[in-house]
């Protein structure tokens, strides 16, 4: 059985319906376990020794990640991918027709590296100034998500094969995709009537008419920007001007603020509704699966990292030496191969 040191990869899941999805993907399962305030799925995935890390049910926002995120690394020393995996909230638009039950995965846009932090900035004359940057997902990440782009047009049964196996191991009573005519997206101005639970009482007159898909029972996949903040927006108006002074950003979260300078990821988010008063948990668990099916794909394009045998470089006991350096990679048959050197008292280890 796999040792805390034979684990490379790290999913985390802020939300357990969220951890619960991946789980019911893994090729393997090797072990359960918990930590100081984080739960340990650990298993097998495209390859990879993974752990899925996941909060308690109270817990949520960018501290509390980040507070996580360094537990998790800490507990699990030789982790050297992180995925951040889970539901967030959509922002569609005209350049982008984002529906219930799809995915986003986070790439750089324009000026914007991936990830944005929308409430962190200063308030100056009554206007808000943003200010700061967070850093960009991983180089090798990015890579693999070039090459599953371009592999798309032949691989489009890949997700909805891995979305019906993870439903068939539930037995199809979870994770299953709500009806289509839960997916109602409502004009910006229109405010869900009080006390309703669901959209059934919402006037039908006030529904964007969006064109029927190709294939709409199977998620689309979007890339580009993700907002992050302590915030759970449940407004149009608010979602819409936020993202407008962005410019072009793709879904609402609130966790990988607190993760991507300290432990840089990529952000994966199933979409569960519109960030606007019609929210409600009808698409969460579809969201979360068509999230987890998504991370599982983007793990094939990364070569597992395989056990090296440690011994000490020559000339490795010096200044220019004593860093760790990660990430040097090449592109080869579609993956990327991954070779990491770990110092250890002023000694390089290949």
């Amino acid at each position: 059985m796999p040792q805390p040191q034979d684990y490379t990869v790290g999913i985390f899941c802020p939300l357990p319906i969220e951890a619960s999805a991946v789980q019911h993907l893994l090729d393997e399962i090797h072990h359960k376990t918990q930590s100081i305030g984080i739960r340990y799925i650990s298993g097998k995935l495209s390859g990879h020794n993974i752990v899925v890390a996941t909060l308690p049910f109270t817990s949520r926002g960018k501290v509390v990640t980040a507070i996580a995120a360094s537990q998790l690394k800490s507990d699990f020393p030789n982790i050297s991918h992180l995925l951040l995996v889970g539901i967030g909230g959509g922002i569609p638009s005209q350049d982008a027709d984002i529906r219930l039950g799809d995915v986003v995965i986070s790439t750089p846009s324009g000026s914007h590296p991936g990830v944005v932090q929308y409430d962190l900035g200063k308030r100056y004359r009554g206007k808000f100034e943003r200010t700061g940057h967070l850093a960009a997902p991983p180089e090798e990440w990015l890579l693999a998500i070039s090459q599953m782009k371009t592999d798309r047009p032949s691989r489009r049964d890949t997700l909805a094969q891995s979305i019906a196996a993870l439903q068939d191991r539930c037995g199809r009573q979870h994770f299953m995709r709500p009806p289509p005519e839960t997916d109602t997206l409502f004009l910006p101005n229109y405010n869900h009537p009080v006390g309703e639970a669901t959209c059934h009482q919402c006037t039908p007159s006030q529904a964007i008419q969006r064109p029927i898909r190709p294939n709409p029972t199977t998620p689309a996949i979007h890339y580009g920007l993700i907002l992050s903040g302590d915030s759970v927006i449940k407004n149009a108006d608010e979602r819409d001007q936020i993202s407008n002074s962005i410019g072009n950003a793709l879904c609402f979260e609130m966790e990988a603020a607190g993760m991507m300078n300290h432990f840089p990821c990529l952000v994966i988010r199933g979409i569960c509704d519109y960030a606007d008063s019609h929210k409600n948990d009808i698409w969460h668990e579809y969201a979360a699966t068509a999230a987890a099916a998504v991370a599982k794909e983007v793990l094939g394009y990364i070569e597992p990292t395989q056990p090296l045998e440690r011994h000490d470089l020559v000339g490795a006991n010096t200044p220019e030496c004593d860093a760790v350096f990660s990430g040097i990679f090449n592109a080869q048959n579609g993956k990327i191969n991954n070779i990491h050197t770990i110092s250890s008292q002023g000694s390089v280890y290949l």
